[in-house]
């Protein structure tokens, strides 16, 4: 009676798990489907393009690369340095400043420490499109315009990343370390930057890529304050691109600028999911 239960029980487990492996299969298909769609379309020319649905690749990769790379009303070399810049700066800002937050609320007891919190949590839930106006005049009016600062400098301030931190620092940052330290005569900033950072790294990872990929992605507030040519960042070319007019609209060329602008967000994710892995295995053996 006892063999005939863990054949079914074995028999019901790989069900599951073949039903589980066909789902993930699946799911994964579908999102890597418009990636490997973009890369097709990368290949074919403007009138391939306009003939309809292909699932194969063509020939004209390196010529939409060549007139990509090389049209007169863009500067991509430049532009995805610009979005590198932005996105990288942002990136550190948000993570490093958010997780010193966290860290404050978390550790320290003081009498407007639920106010404060509260309304860290009412400002997460002001939409950006809400401000931007005012965001948008303000910066006018202090001339800085054209200028990198006020698409860096208010990434300090991200309380979505915030709220992912404290929940992550409650969850792995005892108290007692904390006061530990203390005891042991280290210096607050000594504590958050050499302890408290290390164990906060697979959060400090996954945050960086998505507040990277926000800024790389970030099209509003850099379109209505760059207009340089050689200050504007990925997404501003693109749409200048797709803009413009019939006669020389080159749709290989947009999708090339495309897979273009991709691959930067690709190898930072590549680059800082193995962070993730290492940060989550220390944990493990330490544990």
């Amino acid at each position: 009676m006892n063999n005939s239960e863990n054949v079914k029980g074995r028999v019901h487990m790989i069900v599951a798990r073949t039903v589980v492996y066909i789902i993930l299969i699946f799911l994964a298909i579908l999102c890597l489907f418009s990636f490997y769609m973009l890369i097709i379309n990368s290949t074919r020319s403007n009138a391939q393009l306009q003939g309809g649905f292909a699932i194969l690749p063509r020939e004209h990769f390196l010529d939409n690369l060549k007139n990509a790379w090389n049209d007169a009303s863009i500067n991509i070399p430049r532009g995805m340095l610009n979005s590198f810049f932005i996105a990288a700066c942002s990136a550190i800002l948000t993570t490093y400043f958010s997780a010193l937050t966290a860290y404050g609320i978390h550790v320290y007891n003081f009498k407007l420490k639920k106010p404060a919190f509260l309304f860290i949590m009412a400002v997460m839930m002001i939409p950006p499109q809400v401000s931007a106006v005012g965001f948008i005049q303000l910066m006018y009016k202090l001339k800085l315009t054209n200028n990198y600062i006020p698409l860096i400098l208010p990434s300090i301030a991200a309380p979505v990343v915030f709220f992912y931190m404290k929940q992550y620092l409650e969850s792995v940052l005892p108290l007692e370390m904390v006061e530990a330290a203390r005891i042991d005569g280290s210096g607050e900033f000594r504590i958050f930057n050499q302890i408290v950072l290390p164990i906060m790294k697979p959060a400090i990872a996954v945050q960086m890529i998505f507040s990277f990929v926000s800024s790389w992605n970030n099209y509003f507030i850099p379109a209505l304050l760059l207009d340089k040519a050689e200050m504007k960042t990925v997404p501003i070319m693109i749409a200048q691109l797709r803009s413009a007019d019939y006669s020389k609209f080159d749709m290989g060329k947009v999708y090339m600028f495309i897979l273009l602008a991709i691959l930067p967000v690709l190898i930072v994710y590549i680059f800082l999911s193995k962070s993730i892995i290492k940060g989550v295995t220390a944990g493990s053996v330490k544990g």
